[in-house]
């Protein structure tokens, strides 16, 4: 599995309430389950109108298609290919994705 950052510009997603991001939550799982084991979402970050979603998937075309299934654009698709944080300065290089 590979790891991506999905880019996703939902207006108004800021100013939702838990309920509706609960709601949203639930059509993105619904369309996990019909697309498992080949997608996984491990979380997502929402910032004014976009959310900034983490995936695993075997490829790109995965995460096309749980976007085409929950109704959620996925205007942006970048690999990751590693990880980094404050413990990285003491390690001899940077965590593979």
């Amino acid at each position: 599995m590979q790891k991506f950052m999905i880019e996703r510009k939902i207006p108004g997603i800021g100013r939702m309430k838990d309920s509706e991001i609960g709601a949203a939550a639930g059509a993105s799982n619904k369309a996990l389950a019909q697309l498992a084991p080949d997608v996984q979402w491990q979380h997502s970050y929402i910032a004014g109108d976009k959310s900034f979603c983490v995936y695993l998937a075997t490829d790109e075309a995965a995460i096309r298609k749980h976007a085409e299934i929950s109704g959620f654009p996925a205007d942006v698709i970048t690999r990751i290919n590693k990880v980094i944080d404050p413990t990285t300065e003491n390690q001899s290089e940077a965590v593979p994705a």
